[in-house]
């Protein structure tokens, strides 16, 4: 019995950072933050449907990109599809829209350089507006 208890115990703590889930945050463009290492990314969906990834340091300063690289696979209903960025400006751009409709996940994989470990981020694609906080309920920072 003691055996089974530290199992559930243990399996607990385990679990506990998944279920209780991470605060999202906003970025300055009212994208979603990405949180890594070195720097942080916002991922935002413009008008037209591509994606936008703008780069942060730690006190949310716009930083261009540099030795990053940015995938995603947008999971819709008709099937996957993946998105390549080139870069923009200060941005990386997907060079096609995500496919029609939504309420699919985005998956996003960002690799801070080509011998770095890369991080992957599932993004459940809602483009509706959160009436309390104002940013698309993909970077919805309410408690609710």
């Amino acid at each position: 019995m003691k055996k089974l208890l530290k199992l559930v115990l243990v399996f607990a703590i385990a679990i506990a950072p998944a279920v209780a889930g991470e605060k999202i945050k906003a970025g300055p463009r009212k994208g979603r933050v990405l949180e890594m290492e070195a720097k942080n990314a916002e991922f935002f969906v413009e008008k037209d449907r591509t994606v936008s990834i703008a780069f942060y340091d730690a006190a949310m300063k716009a930083q261009a990109p540099t030795t990053e690289t940015v995938a995603a696979t947008a999971e819709a209903p008709s099937g996957k599809a993946k998105l390549e960025f080139e870069k923009k400006g200060n941005l990386l751009v997907s060079k096609t829209p995500l496919p029609a409709g939504e309420h699919y996940t985005v998956v996003v994989q960002v690799k801070p350089s080509a011998d770095g470990k890369s991080k992957n981020f599932r993004i459940p694609l809602d483009l509706s507006t959160c009436k309390a906080c104002g940013n698309a309920e993909y970077a919805c920072i309410c408690d609710e």
